[in-house]
């Protein structure tokens, strides 16, 4: 029985982003082992589990690096996998190295360039250099859209031979399929809801966010501005929390809260935002078309893979309130018919390009490939 490992920089994200696929890479045959730091998720994981120190992904500590590199060693060392899996800046980085040297196949998962892209800095030159070493290793490095892997590949961090978009981490379009709004009240639901769900990080776009809304609030009260998502998450884009409680001071803004349980605050939204700077390919934006609910989102690599401009939603450009404020203005002028068409067209374009057995399939063909190369 081929033993498949997976590392991420937390329990959270396998519990949330790579279950699914670790299910069905189970009832194909495989025996499944999951790396991560330990958090209050790691006991939802139902496969063995080896926990390693892997710090934030945008921290930069010579010393916290080496030890999560030596842990790594270690643990594939102990448990001796087939193939390992490995998402996010550090596992692919310190995992393909410590994998390398033990003869492991891997597959690498760039699901998106992240800060260190967004802002150059010294940094962002370290993780170049870190990538370019690193991938050379992988048996297949999958990238969620096309801009990145053209990144990638024409700055040689990695070679095109081994390189493939995949749609991202791929959706559960039954989990996360169209159902009747959730939890309003009688006096709530004349209001119309905007709702950005992601982590509480500034290059989310969080701060046009709630200008725009603000600038609406201003001049109506029929509408609601959402925010749901992790705050204070370890990296220095993280909003704070008195930064949170300044945002809310408005009435009409509120934060909810971080949920596991997303497809519930997905289904009370009349329209999910999100005005990021830079992605992979957003799960946020993927849940909620799958839900059937249009989109306003920026115009850059990632966000556009999924929102179809006038079809689907609407782009604004990014780190623009203003334009963001247009766009939802176009979205709040349109009738409940036609938010219904744009929101069935988005649906439609995820279970085409997007459904989690695109996904499933491609790394159970990687993984058969690797494995006979033994």
């Amino acid at each position: 029985m081929p033993r498949i490992a997976i590392v991420l920089n937390s329990c959270w994200n396998i519990y949330n982003f790579r279950l699914a696929l670790l299910n069905r890479l189970k009832e194909s045959g495989h025996e499944i082992i999951a790396i991560a730091p330990r958090d209050e998720y790691a006991s939802k994981i139902p496969y063995e589990f080896h926990h390693v120190p892997i710090k934030s992904r945008s921290a930069v500590s010579p010393i916290s690096d080496m030890v999560a590199f030596i842990s790594l060693l270690r643990t594939f060392k102990k448990i001796k996998p087939d193939v390992v899996l490995l998402y996010t800046i550090k596992p692919n980085v310190y995992g393909n190295l410590a994998a390398f040297l033990l003869g492991i196949k891997t597959i690498s998962n760039i699901s998106g360039l992240g800060t260190l892209f967004i802002k150059p800095s010294f940094a962002t030159r370290v993780a170049r250099l870190l990538y370019k070493l690193a991938l050379k290793f992988p048996g297949k490095v999958f990238f969620q859209n096309n801009e990145d892997m053209r990144v990638f590949t024409e700055e040689g961090l990695v070679s095109s031979g081994i390189s493939e978009r995949i749609p991202g981490s791929g959706i559960d379009v039954t989990r996360f399929a169209p159902r009747p709004s959730y939890g309003r009240d009688t006096i709530d639901s004349r209001k119309f809801v905007f709702l950005l769900t992601s982590r509480m990080l500034w290059n989310k776009g969080i701060a046009e966010y709630v200008e725009a809304g603000r600038s609406i609030l201003a001049k109506r009260n029929d509408v609601e501005f959402k925010l749901l998502g992790f705050l204070d998450v370890e990296t220095p884009e993280a909003i704070s929390k008195q930064e949170m409680k300044q945002f809310i001071e408005t009435e009409g803004i509120q934060y909810l809260g971080a949920s596991d349980k997303v497809e519930d605050f997905i289904a009370d939204a009349d329209c999910v935002v999100l005005p990021s700077y830079r992605e992979g390919i957003p799960r946020s934006l993927l849940e909620a078309a799958a839900m059937s609910k249009p989109i306003i989102t920026t115009d850059i690599p990632g966000c556009r893979d999924v929102v179809e401009d006038g079809v689907t939603g609407f782009l604004c450009r990014p780190k623009d309130s203003k334009d963001l404020m247009e766009k939802m203005e176009k979205m709040l002028a349109l009738d409940d018919g036609d938010r219904k068409v744009m929101g069935a067209k988005g649906r439609e374009k995820i279970k085409r390009e997007f459904h989690q057995d695109i996904v499933v399939a491609k790394y159970e063909e990687v993984i058969e490939l690797l494995c006979s190369q033994k």
